[in-house]
């Protein structure tokens, strides 16, 4: 087993109510962000063909091996709600729902849809973003970090009866947006058990935290997850990370799943396995530090440090380099290589 230096928390936050079986969910998924290249960019390919809808889609997934996906509902109607349901039930194929909140400006009338939508192809759990970019290439004071906080805070809120209504649970992913503790007090102030977290075991890398340190946090609030392994490297303005494919990063992947596990034994883990080039994390640049002020230089030191200890010695994958068909194919490689790692090594049917 892989172990990773970075340190453990011991875990003292309540566990939110839940429904479970007490059974462990062996089918592994998949998040559509794992076919990035396919779904969102205009990369035209006769060998790859962009998915035509959501059918297409579990339908890939499917033939891949993966027992289960969490796909974008924004569109659907009854017909394709229907077909999905029906399409699960004889793949045997579990489904999470990605939904986008409505704006401050918006009424609930789409988001009031799309669950029920979502609701209709059998499925109980929905992830979603409070931010689709990135803290600290959107931001560039700390007063707009404030008013996008105050701005998420109340589109939960606001939509909070409508998933109570309909008994859905929202999973809101820590999307390079929140630190663990930020988080964490967010979903106290809510306080409801409708709402929870996609936990994503690599994103915080991002924001100066410690991964597993992470999964503990949040784990106790945790609906869905977004399983993948990270490699880093230094570069001048901070460092660089990348999805790998499971097993060739440096994080505890075990660990994680053991600590999650425990606190929601039936819940489902969906791949996210990003192929793309590396990130760059500026946090040497005065620009990162805008939204910042509980981070301190020993902390940052300390963490650069273990930057420095687990930097990869094969360097990071860069794929723009490559022809469109080669980035699509390694996409499906890659996907498929995390898949049968996870399946030997993880306990994944």
């Amino acid at each position: 087993m892989k172990t990773s230096s970075m340190g453990t928390l011991a875990l003292s936050i309540p566990v939110l109510p839940t429904e479970s079986s007490s059974v462990a969910e062996t089918r592994f998924g998949v998040a559509e962000a794992s076919y990035m290249l396919r779904k969102y960019r205009k990369m035209e390919s006769a060998n790859y063909p962009r998915f035509a809808n959501a059918l297409a889609m579990i339908e890939h997934f499917a033939s891949l091996g993966f027992g289960g996906a969490q796909i974008t509902v924004s569109g659907w109607d009854s017909d394709m709600s229907i077909k999905v349901a029906k399409l699960r039930e004889e793949l045997n194929f579990f489904l999470e729902g990605q939904i986008s909140l409505p704006k401050a400006d918006e009424p609930l009338d789409r988001f009031e849809q799309e669950v029920k939508e979502t609701k209709k192809a059998d499925v109980d759990v929905i992830r979603t973003v409070c931010l689709s970019g990135r803290r600290y290439e959107t931001f560039d004071t700390r007063s707009a970090f404030q008013k996008f906080k105050k701005d998420s805070i109340q589109a939960l809120q606001r939509v909070e009866p409508v998933l109570r209504k309909h008994r859905m649970k929202l999973a809101v992913e820590n999307h390079k947006d929140w630190r663990s503790a930020e988080f964490v007090e967010i979903l106290k102030g809510i306080d409801s058990e409708w709402i929870g977290v996609t936990l994503d075991t690599g994103n915080n890398i991002a924001l100066l935290e410690d991964p597993m340190e992470v999964v503990e946090a949040l784990a106790p609030y945790t609906y869905s997850v977004h399983l993948k392994d990270m490699a880093v490297e230094e570069y001048e303005d901070g460092f660089l990370m990348s999805e790998v494919i499971l097993g060739d990063g440096f994080l505890d992947i075990e660990g994680m799943i053991s600590v999650i596990r425990k606190q929601n034994p039936d819940i489902r883990f969906n791949l996210e396995m990003i192929t793309r080039d590396p990130l760059k994390i500026p946090c040497l640049t005065e620009k990162y530090w805008a939204t910042f002020d509980q981070i301190t230089a020993t902390q940052l030191a300390k963490f650069l440090h273990k930057i420095k200890r687990h930097k990869t010695d094969t360097g990071l994958p860069i794929i723009s380099d490559k022809p469109i068909d080669r980035q699509l194919a390694l996409e499906v490689e890659n996907n498929r290589a995390s898949l049968l790692y996870a399946k030997k090594h993880y306990g994944f049917s």
